[in-house]
């Protein structure tokens, strides 16, 4: 039932292999001092490498419509081994309220916080109300009693009876709500607004995060769920049920919220057709049940625009029961095993991709550099082991060597003098830039656009501020682009000054990178656009508008605007790393090698003492170097799914 390859033993290799990096890089931070190599500058290099694995992450949306059984996959996925259903699951709706799923590795603790409806009426965001516990509602959970654990899980779905009028000043349709037959006139709506549920889970230990999100109406009524949550998931599985087929309200998930132009599911968008159990036909045989789901897949792929591959038949409430009774042929029937290889091959591909472009690569340039200073080392030491294989020291070559080893000493001395300068220059640079995208500047653009909003008798005039908004904001990007790139070019001319005149020919300047900021910017305007049409705010008060456009449009973007500034603080102090690093390691050397050598000149010493010693600086030379050559090796090691891709093309070509 749980052959290699399936999620929580690929997710657990994933996991191996970042804890692997992270050992090469504490391996790496010793060597650097072992070797009198480590700096300030690398020491914040590493400690942000090293953050960014220990702090990585993995979401995973789950979206549809209600009674499609998004919650039931997730019991089948990651909560068969309590032997029951965890989260609420039956027919009818109920997951009612968004709901992330993760371990809270900050706190060890397990917990549900559950965030009222009624902030729905406040002026603070969903991304504030985060940072403040004390307007939650929080349930200890006891992973070691699961009965007790999954009544108290149930809470999440807890609906109360409301007037139709306080539903829609709550953000709900009332047409798409449940009347409450017990109290007529009434409708039934979410107690609560989000939930968050940290349970200690070996794959959410590992950073695997789940979204699981209520059905359209619920959609709908949040926007910051669709504006900014859906859109960074890393993937989103669409659920579909294989006993309605795709609905129109199906449909309309799939293309206001899923198959969108502003979506960042870079690592796919799937859709899972639950309920296949509801075509098995033990009358006319297995080939007649294969060739029904073929066919209905066929059709959902086709009516949702993607590939037939990209559809997954399962029975999530099949799989879950197979599990929990351990029945293998039940299993293996319900596919949910095709479903985990999916997210293997695309999902956890997708992340490993991205360490590697941003971590591994900048940790290869480091260790490249220590290994260039490390060779100019062990020549000069062949160099001065020469001048010792006489039966005499041969003190005027030694003073050659040594006059050599000042001047280059001198010369690395003044790049850093010179550097340093550079750095000064690059501070100043680096303030002008903070001065185009300083928070004071972003908070006077917002309030003035929320005065605007507040005093606008017309929608037109609501919509003139919103544009004016990204307008102002896009204006601040662009200039910032266009002067990072005179910086981008005065810190290339530094570098290509500095390779002309030094051995270093393969350092390469850190980029800003600001044009994918920009990039944000105008895709964030493009959800603007839709957010400012949608009916729901085109009906709207005028308070009830502007709340909605500064809790939702102007929070995503004061994030992305945080995201710009941490950028533009750090990069003029890493632009000259790499060169920085270099000058500093071969100073630090050459001091060394400078006070040896004029010591061998000053003192009479044995030339067969001297031989040995520096035969034993030279093998100790060569094992830093083979130590370095051996978390090189380590740090290029293909990721869990490279690996087993190598495995299968090798045996696939025997």
């Amino acid at each position: 039932m749980n052959p290699q390859g399936t999620l929580s033993q690929q997710v657990e290799a994933y996991h191996n292999w970042k804890k692997e990096l992270i050992r090469q890089i504490g391996r790496y931070r010793l060597w650097l001092q072992d070797n009198n190599l480590f700096s300030d500058d690398v020491s914040t290099r590493i400690r942000r490498g090293l953050e960014l694995l220990v702090e990585d992450e993995l979401t995973i949306a789950f979206v549809g419509e209600y009674s499609r059984g998004k919650t039931e996959l997730i019991n089948a996925l990651f909560f068969s081994d309590y032997g029951q259903r965890m989260l609420p699951s039956q027919a009818g709706r109920t997951t009612m309220c968004p709901t992330e799923l993760f371990y809270d590795r900050s706190t060890n603790q397990n917990y549900v916080m559950l965030l009222p409806i009624e902030t729905r009426t406040g002026e603070l965001s969903l991304q504030q109300l985060r940072k403040l516990p004390q307007q939650w509602v929080r349930y200890e959970l006891d992973d070691e009693n699961p009965e007790v654990m999954r009544n108290v899980l149930a809470e999440v779905a807890r609906i109360k009876s409301v007037s139709p009028d306080e539903a829609r000043a709550l953000g709900f349709d009332e047409d798409m709500l449940e009347q409450d037959r017990s109290n007529p006139g009434n409708v039934l709506i979410p107690a609560w607004r989000n939930a968050q549920i940290s349970i200690r889970h070996p794959l959410f230990e590992r950073g695997l995060r789940i979204l699981d999100t209520p059905g359209l109406n619920a959609l709908g009524s949040e926007p910051e769920l669709t504006i900014s949550m859906l859109p960074r998931a890393h993937a989103v599985i669409f659920v579909l049920s294989a006993d309605t087929g795709v609905t129109a309200s199906d449909m309309t998930i799939w293309r206001e919220y899923i198959d969108t132009e502003y979506a960042d599911h870079r690592a796919g968008r799937f859709a899972v057709l639950n309920k296949i159990d509801v075509l098995w036909d033990d009358l006319q045989g297995e080939a007649h049940t294969q060739e029904s789901i073929s066919r209905i897949r066929s059709y959902t792929a086709e009516h949702l625009g993607i590939r037939k591959h990209d559809v997954v038949p399962l029975s999530a409430k099949q799989g879950l029961l197979a599990r929990v009774r351990k029945d293998d042929q039940l299993f293996d029937r319900s596919n949910i095993e095709q479903l985990e290889q999916l997210i293997v091959q695309r999902i956890l591909v997708h992340k490993e991709q991205l360490i590697t472009q941003s971590l591994i690569n900048d940790l290869l340039g480091m260790l490249q550099n220590s290994q260039a200073a490390m060779q100019h080392r062990l020549e000069d030491l062949e160099e001065e082991r020469l001048a010792c294989s006489g039966s005499t020291l041969d003190k005027a070559a030694l003073s050659r060597l040594a006059e050599r080893a000042q001047r280059d000493y001198d010369f690395y001395y003044k790049k850093l003098i010179t550097l340093r300068s550079s750095r000064r220059l690059m501070a100043s640079q680096g303030d002008m830039l903070a001065k185009l995208v300083n928070e004071e500047r972003f908070e006077s653009h917002a309030s003035e656009i929320h005065q605007m909003m507040s005093k606008s008798w017309t929608t037109a005039g609501m919509n003139r501020a919103m544009d004016l908004f990204f307008d102002r904001l896009e204006s601040d990007l662009s200039n910032l682009l266009a002067e990072g790139r005179l910086a981008e070019k005065m810190v290339g001319a530094i570098y290509r000054r500095y390779n002309e005149d030094t051995r270093a020919r393969h350092l390469e300047p850190i980029p800003l990178r600001a044009g994918r900021h920009v990039i944000a910017v105008r895709e964030l305007r493009k959800k603007a656009r839709r957010f400012r049409v949608s009916p729901k705010n085109l009906l709207a008060e005028q308070s009830t508008l502007v709340r909605r456009f500064f809790n939702v449009m102007v929070g995503e973007a004061r994030t992305l605007h945080g995201r710009v500034r941490n950028d533009v603080e750090r990069w003029p102090n890493e632009a000259l790393l790499p060169i920085m690093q270099f000058s500093m390691e071969q100073k630090q050397l050459l001091e060394h090698q400078i006070r040896r050598l004029r010591d061998m000149v000053r003192t009479d010493r044995d030339s067969r003492t001297e031989r040995q010693r520096l035969d034993h600086a030279t093998a100790d030379l060569r094992r830093q170097l083979e130590l370095a050559d051996a978390m090189m090796r380590q740090i290029r090691k293909p990721a869990p799914t490279m690996l087993q891709q190598k495995v299968v093309n090798i045996s696939g070509a025997v």
